[in-house]
């Protein structure tokens, strides 16, 4: 306190208004910034929206089957860290609001708590961090009528939110790119293809390559051939307006690949799962990683990788250097800022021009740490190399996550302006171009999709 005082006085007696980061946004110049913020008609490069008849975690309700309360919380981010009360078996929301309500207790103070507070704020008009039993009775009943049809969804996203595009990663059927909203991007995931040796190393049907080879009579009895329906796919996935690669495996294993030859790849297609030991799998898996950055060049599909916070031991955004050196050809787009690796993924954009930082879920993550994120990042990479993505799936979740995003944005914008680094002109510039403009500009494709 007493420092911030001295700040202060020493800010008055030279004349400078000096903002610290406790009143940052009572400030003109971050209401102004955010206003400006707020106007863009943003594209989403991240999300997991399902069509609506088949969004997750509906429950039954004496009033029938539906999204409530509960729905909202039970696949929010808060459950990576918080016990959510399940549903009862007597389907009464009072039976579970009883004991739920005592769940956010020791989460308040938590980013994964109170990036849906805005949603309730302003979708809703409730303060949820100080709501009684008979406002979550009535915001409850709210949440159900709204969801009868996808007309509160729609309006959210693209009014609310204001969101013009969304990408969405169908982690749920990762070989389809099929089109359920007016705004979606389809994205290709090719986590599954990734380390696919075996018919039996594939989750489902959904997102095998052998079931995908099957439907369009297409060998795969060889490795050779099976890189050549790993070829149609990325055809097909062109052909449909995919717009970019997608992986995953961070939450699998490590994101250290080796060069690998195409012979000791070729030694562990088609073997069984049981026959392989874990080295031999994570050769194939190397090779196919650096086989499909060639096919992210020759395509131009842009390679989205899930970094940080995933198996932590092994996310580093660090472990993808060497790739991305002997890849120039190939536009990388490292997830989630790393975190908790920001600056790290900082100094990898800096170094390599075919880099760019995708803050997705990153203020979800840790609103402070994806402030500092931001003020990190244009100090060390041009201002067009950032992005930002919801990740969520419901449009309470993509509501409040576009919203803390743009809050987080303008704050540390403004301090930027305050502290006379950079003009206000210039951060509203900065802002448009992570919400929107950046988007435009690496995914050229885009311009003919925008429809508002």
């Amino acid at each position: 306190m007493r420092s911030a005082y001295v700040i202060a006085v020493c800010g008055m007696l030279l004349g400078v208004h000096v903002s610290t980061a406790a009143d940052i946004k009572k400030s003109d110049v971050y209401r102004r910034i955010k206003l400006k913020i707020d106007a863009v008609r943003a594209i989403d490069t991240h999300d997991h929206l399902r069509a609506f008849n088949k969004m997750p975690d509906r429950v039954d309700t004496p009033d029938g089957r539906g999204m409530n309360l509960y729905s909202i919380w039970a696949h929010s981010y808060l459950t990576r860290t918080t016990k959510i009360t399940p549903w009862p078996q007597d389907r009464s929301f009072a039976t579970w609001w009883k004991s739920a309500k005592h769940d956010f207790r020791d989460a308040r103070a938590t980013s994964f708590y109170r990036y849906l507070l805005p949603a309730f704020r302003d979708l809703y008009g409730v303060d949820f961090d100080s709501i009684n039993d008979d406002d979550a009775k009535r915001l409850n009943q709210r949440i159900f009528a709204n969801y009868q049809n996808d007309r509160w969804l729609l309006d959210v996203i693209i009014k609310r939110a204001n969101i013009e595009l969304m990408f969405i990663d169908p982690y749920w059927n990762r070989l389809q790119f099929a089109r359920d909203y007016q705004f979606a991007v389809p994205v290709f995931n090719v986590t599954t293809i990734l380390s696919a040796s075996h018919p039996g190393r594939t989750p489902s049907s959904r997102d095998s390559p052998y079931v995908f080879a099957e439907r369009r009579n297409l060998p795969t009895g060889s490795f050779s051939e099976f890189l050549e329906v790993i070829e149609v796919l990325f055809q097909e996935a062109r052909a449909a307006d995919c717009i970019c690669l997608k992986s995953t495996q961070a939450y699998l294993r490590t994101l250290d690949y080796q060069v690998v030859d195409v012979k000791d790849a070729e030694a562990v297609y088609g073997r069984s799962p049981e026959e392989v030991t874990e080295a031999e799998q994570k050769q194939f898996e190397d090779f196919m990683f650096w086989h499909l950055c060639r096919l992210s060049a020759k395509y131009e599909l842009p390679f989205q990788i899930h970094t940080g916070d995933a198996r932590v031991q092994g996310s580093n955004p660090m472990l993808l250097v060497d790739v991305i050196e002997a890849n120039p050809d190939t536009k990388f787009i490292l997830f989630h800022g790393g975190y908790p690796w920001v600056g790290e993924t900082g100094a990898i954009a800096m170094k390599h021009k075919n880099v760019w930082i995708d803050s997705c879920w990153l203020p979800t993550l840790s609103y402070t740490m994806a402030k500092r994120a931001y003020q990190e990042w244009l100090d060390a990479v041009p201002a067009d190399r950032i992005m930002w993505g919801a990740d969520t799936v419901d449009a309470e979740g993509i509501y409040g996550a576009t919203e803390l995003t743009r809050q987080c944005i303008a704050e540390a914008l403004s301090e930027k302006v305050e502290k006379g680094e950079i003009t206000e002109d210039y951060a509203y510039q900065i802002g448009r171009q992570i919400m929107r403009e950046n988007a435009l500009k690496l995914f050229p494709r885009l311009n003919r999709m925008l429809w508002r």
